[in-house]
C-alpha cells in the first residue's frame, strides 16, 4: 500500500499521488477525476475510466442485440414460455 500526506493548497486540500501510482494507470496532470465519499472513505476515479466502461457496456449491449436475430423461440412467445414454466 502506497501512503500519500494531505497538505493545504489556498483554501482548499490536496493529496499529492506518488508518481509510481500515476504512472500505474497512466494518470497525467491535468486529467479530470471525479471524487467520491463512499462509507467514509474517498474514492477518486478517473472520468475516462468511468466513458470507456459505458462505451464497453453500449458495445456489448448492440452485440447483443445483433446476435438475437440469430435465435428463434421456435414461434412460442415469452409469454407462453412462462405460463408453460408456472404449469411445473
Amino acid at each position: 500500500m502506497t501512503e500519500a500526506v494531505v497538505s493545504r493548497c489556498g483554501h482548499a486540500l490536496a493529496i499529492c499521488l506518488p508518481s509510481e501510482v500515476a504512472d500505474s494507470i497512466g494518470l497525467r496532470e491535468g486529467e479530470r477525476v471525479e471524487i467520491e465519499v463512499r462509507n467514509g472513505d474517498i474514492l477518486v476515479r478517473r472520468q475516462s475510466a468511468r466513458a470507456m466502461t459505458r462505451k464497453q457496456a453500449e458495445q456489448a449491449a448492440a452485440q447483443i442485440i445483433a446476435d438475437r436475430k440469430n435465435y428463434s423461440l421456435g414461434g412460442i412467445t415469452i409469454r407462453e414460455l412462462t405460463n408453460k414454466g408456472r404449469r411445473y
